[in-house]
């Protein structure tokens, strides 16, 4: 796994980084990684679950999950999507 998170850190053009995540994952697993960070980034928009899960087609649990990522002050995910809104 190190070599994996290592390889990651390493590519730093987003082209690249979306060629070399199309040739490790399949269509759905690509698919649902965006979608996760799609519905995380909503969350931190503001917009209300229900609608993130019908815009996305996603159950609840899974924006569940995401928000609760989110209410972590120490969540990685949470300070890269603060600072993407803050740009």
């Amino acid at each position: 796994m190190g070599s994996l998170m290592e390889t990651l850190c390493r590519i730093r053009d987003p082209q690249e980084m979306r060629q070399f995540l199309t040739e490790i994952l399949t269509p759905a697993e690509f698919h649902d990684l965006a979608m996760r960070w799609e519905l995380m980034h909503r969350l931190t928009e503001g917009f209300p679950q229900r609608k993130i899960a019908a815009d996305l087609q996603i159950s609840l649990c899974k924006i569940t999950r995401g928000a609760k990522i989110l209410k972590n002050p120490n969540s990685i995910s949470n300070r890269y999507l603060k600072k993407r809104r803050n740009q």
